[in-house]
């Protein structure tokens, strides 16, 4: 697979400026310091998105398109956000997966597209993504990662050498598998985007026992070999499906 050189250049910076940080700090600390803010991370995103649609075609079937541009006019909106300042694409493939990117990037494929059921299951995953997004998780995720190597004695990784800077920009991004390299989000992550994407499917109008179908029989699908990427980078468990429930019933009053 290509490497995204360009964005590699864009992480160096960041990187280096966070070895500087490294010496008598606690673990916490050393990860804070390595943690880009929100506008340095739409940074990084722009240049990940710019070339990941150099390389996947996007598709502009209205098969997929009116449903995909409809489901994020209305969940950036109850999200807080102007659909206006976000950009949608579909790609062409085959593959089931998603994400948001920060600065206001939305990807499908056409592949998860096509096993989703209704608009709902759409609000489900995009809900679940734009929260990531806004809770500058994939910075926090790249501050763990990029301390985590700089710790091991990997300067290299951390500054640029041999490409790994990319990887570590990619993993945090939830676009690992352009390096071949899938990172999970964290539990605390999964949970805290859960909770406030139903919050914003609940808002947008959006039935959110759908959130639950979906996640169920993406989890299904894992029992056929190799996982979709986009449950392999998004782990479900029986736990997280009882967690949706709870979080439901609050959102609906105990009802």
């Amino acid at each position: 697979m290509k490497k995204f050189t360009k964005l590699r250049k864009r992480v160096i910076g960041f990187g280096a400026a966070g070895a500087l940080l490294l010496t008598g700090y606690g673990c916490e600390s050393v990860s804070q310091a390595f943690t880009p803010n929100a506008a340095q991370m739409a940074q990084l995103a722009d240049g990940a998105w710019d070339e990941l649609k150099q390389q996947q075609p996007t598709t502009n079937n209205p098969r997929y398109t009116t449903r995909v541009n409809r489901v994020a006019d209305r969940i950036i909106r109850a999200a807080g956000g102007n659909p206006a300042e976000w950009e949608v694409a579909v790609f062409a493939s085959d593959d089931l997966n998603a994400f948001a990117l920060p600065g206001g990037k939305i990807g499908f494929y056409t592949g998860i597209l096509d096993i989703m059921e209704n608009d709902d299951q759409i609000a489900a995953v995009m809900g679940h993504e734009v929260a990531h997004v806004y809770f500058n998780h994939a910075g926090q995720r790249y501050g763990r990662t990029a301390a985590t190597q700089a710790g091991l004695g990997a300067a290299g990784a951390v500054l640029g050498g041999g490409g790994q800077t990319s990887q570590v920009a990619l993993q945090a991004l939830g676009l690992g598998a352009q390096v071949g390299v899938l990172l999970p989000f964290s539990r605390t992550h999964e949970l805290e985007a859960d909770k406030y994407g139903l919050r914003y499917m609940n808002m947008a109008g959006y039935d959110m026992d759908e959130a639950i179908r979906f996640w169920e029989n993406m989890s299904a699908k894992k029992s056929g070999g190799a996982p979709p990427e986009f449950m392999s980078t998004h782990p479900s468990d029986a736990t997280r499906t009882a967690q949706l429930r709870q979080e439901i019933e609050l959102l609906r009053g105990g009802s």
